[in-house]
This record gives structure tokens, C-alpha cells and sequence, in this order.
């Protein structure tokens, strides 16, 4: 009889300690379910990657480009490439009379580009002629956004006088808008700017050496006033 006692209560033991193993199991798998909600909620409230985990991390915005108000007055300039568009700002008032003064005096017609640097902007405008200076007009807003014209000058303020450039990029930073006014954008021959752009370039001596001077004569046409 001893052994059949035996085999009975080393069933019945080993019945036992499966049931335990099981509730081990069970616990442990619930434990591991309320960790990973715990991790998964506080992933989507932003709590991981942030300096303070009960801040959310913002979603990027792209912030549209804004540019000053426009009036109605337009200038075409029509180079040996194509014509180009350019509508002038309310908020410039004095360098926008300076240019179209020149416009319509005709003064434009006939000069170059002398200056392109694919990745800047391209430079015209020059004319060879003692000219008054004009005020900076930097005011509280003024961008030098991609496609807008603004006005050359030297290292001195209030220096402009017949120089422009159309940027070609982006070069709104804070030194530079501080120092060149803007006044308009190309509304149409964008193409064109960047096909000027892309013109191949050389050594420029007046430039300090800067790969600038175009190996092509990009000329201005005429400049007219068309509204």
C-alpha cells in the first residue's frame, strides 16, 4: 500500500505547485500589461525626450512667409534671358520713389548684371553717374526673403543709390535685413532670377576675388513702369 499512497500524493503535489506556477504566470503577465500601458501612455503625452516629462514636445509649424503690403505699381525688367515681374511695397516709400525716378528716367536700360552668386543673389543696376544717396528704410519690417529685390549699398549706412539685387535664397538674418532694404518681389519670371542664378561665373577683381562675375553678359534691357 505504501507505494500506491506515494504515487498519489506525488500527483497530487505536483497538481499543486502547477496551479501556483500558473497564478505566478498570470500575475506576472499582469504586472508586464500595466507597465507597458504605463510606458505607452506617458510616450504619447510627451513625457519622453522632454526636459520636463509633464510637458508634451510641440509639433513643428511651418511659419508661412509674410511679406509688407503691396501697392499697385509694377516694374517689368526685361533682360536678354526673359522678363521678370516686380511688384513694389507700401512700406518703403522712399526707396521705392528713388527706383521708379530711375525707372522712368530710363537710366536702367542698357546695364548688367555684373554680379551672380547662384546661392545669394544676382546683382544689377549700376549706373555710372554721380547720383544722390537715399535713406535705409529697415524699419519694423523688413525681409529679405527669396525673389524680394532690395537695394545694394556699401559698408555705410544710408549709402544706396542705383544698385539692386534679387535674392535668390533666403537671407532674412537679422544682420542682413538690419542693413539692406527690401522693397519688392518677383511676382512673375521666377524662373528667369533662377536661370540667371545658374549662369557660370568667374573670379571677380572688384568683387575681392569672390566667384561672381558672370562669364555671360546678362543684360537689363529696359525697366518699365507697367501699373
Amino acid at each position: 500500500m505504501a507505494p500506491k499512497y506515494n504515487r498519489k500524493k506525488s500527483v497530487q503535489y505536483t497538481h499543486k505547485s502547477n496551479s501556483g506556477s500558473k497564478k505566478q504566470l498570470y500575475l506576472i503577465i499582469g504586472v508586464l500589461a500595466i507597465v507597458v500601458s504605463i510606458i505607452a501612455i506617458t510616450y504619447f503625452a510627451g513625457g519622453f525626450g522632454s526636459n520636463n516629462p509633464s510637458s508634451p514636445i510641440p509639433t513643428p509649424t511651418v511659419v508661412p512667409i509674410q511679406t509688407p503690403a503691396t501697392n499697385d505699381t509694377k516694374v517689368l525688367l526685361q533682360t536678354n534671358m526673359g522678363n521678370v515681374t516686380i511688384q513694389l511695397f507700401d512700406n518703403k516709400p522712399i526707396t521705392t520713389k528713388n527706383f521708379l525716378n530711375l525707372v522712368e528716367a530710363g537710366k536702367y536700360d542698357g546695364t548688367v548684371f555684373h554680379r551672380i552668386m547662384k546661392d545669394f543673389m544676382i546683382q544689377g543696376g549700376v549706373i555710372n553717374e554721380d547720383l544722390q544717396t537715399i535713406n535705409d528704410e529697415i524699419g519694423s519690417y523688413n525681409h529679405n526673403y527669396k525673389y524680394t529685390i532690395a537695394m545694394a549699398k556699401t559698408f555705410n549706412p544710408n549709402s544706396a543709390t542705383s544698385s539692386f539685387f534679387i535674392n535668390t535664397v533666403d537671407n532674412n538674418s537679422a544682420d542682413f535685413d538690419n542693413t539692406y532694404t527690401a522693397f519688392g518681389i518677383v511676382i512673375e519670371g521666377k524662373d528667369v532670377v533662377d536661370a540667371i542664378a545658374r549662369v557660370p561665373v568667374t573670379v571677380n577683381p572688384s568683387m575681392g576675388n569672390e566667384l561672381s562675375k558672370p562669364t555671360q553678359t546678362v543684360t537689363l534691357i529696359s525697366a518699365t513702369i507697367i501699373s
